[in-house]
């Protein structure tokens, strides 16, 4: 049986450089599909490309409008490749419209001096040993992850009470579970919901405007992980005049950083 995930990021060739894909109702949102299925799709027309090299190491997707439910067109064009490293330029188009566009890195990772630089991951209770959230009826996509949290949680009830900052920590992986790759990990990337729900306790209209992704592991890492859930963090900076930023990480159970992400949020009161 095909995965819920990958029938939704699922494209059909029709040239060299254009795909053809659909929207799907299992990761619908409450306007359009969750950003994170749309990132992945667009990642997933340059690791179809026949011309691909390497595995991708940074996208950006910058989400030009609304995207409606159905059919659209995915164009996934190398603009520049070199030894090690490949560029891309990526859009999805529905008629006429532009619904998003994105660059993107992969590259040929060399065997070389590692380290990890960055604040160990925050102290986690065992998966199973919290809840599983449970998400409200209209956000259907969240329902495609098991999701527990230890922190941050999106309240039951929005009571307008601000809260002192927005942070979350949570044990998260796909539902049904799937071994996590490139294109799993970016949509998990953005499966944090909008830090503005957690700081005020108020559901503001809200979107994505442009969110960015890098890439620590690579393709033995994630097999090595396989269907095993993450634990991610996030967190915001500053809320300002109708936009706020976004940050979040995501590790392995035993502390390896697979990636992480930023974007900004545009929201109205």
């Amino acid at each position: 049986m095909i995965h819920p995930f990958d029938r939704a990021i699922a494209l059909t060739a029709l040239d060299t450089d254009h795909f053809s894909g659909a929207t799907s109702p299992d990761y619908a949102n409450m306007v359009g599909p969750f950003g994170g299925i749309t990132a992945a799709t667009l990642l997933q027309a340059a690791l179809l490309h026949p011309a691909r090299l390497g595995d991708p190491v940074a996208l950006t997707v910058n989400f030009a409008g609304p995207i409606a439910d159905g059919p659209f067109i995915v164009q996934a064009r190398g603009v520049r490749t070199n030894r090690s490293t490949q560029h891309w330029m990526i859009e999805l188009v529905q008629g006429e419209q532009v619904g998003a566009t994105a660059t993107a890195v992969f590259a040929v990772r060399r065997s070389t001096w590692s380290a990890q630089d960055a604040d160990p991951p925050p102290q986690m209770p065992p998966a199973d040993s919290l809840p599983r959230f449970s998400p409200a009826l209209r956000i259907t996509w969240a329902k495609r992850y098991d999701m527990r949290f230890a922190e941050g949680e999106v309240p039951s009830t929005f009571d307008g009470a601000e809260q002192p900052h927005a942070r979350s920590r949570l044990w998260v992986r796909d539902e049904p579970p799937r071994p996590l790759d490139f294109a799993s990990l970016t949509a998990i990337c953005d499966s944090f919901f909008p830090r503005i729900f957690i700081k005020r306790r108020s559901a503001a209209p809200i979107g994505t405007v442009s969110l960015t992704l890098y890439f620590h592991a690579d393709a033995a890492a994630l097999a090595a992980q396989g269907a095993a859930p993450v634990i991610g963090t996030a967190r915001a900076t500053r809320y300002h005049n109708g936009y706020f930023d976004q940050s979040a990480e995501i590790w392995t159970g035993n502390g390896l950083c697979l990636a992480n992400s930023h974007q900004l949020v545009y929201y109205r009161e």
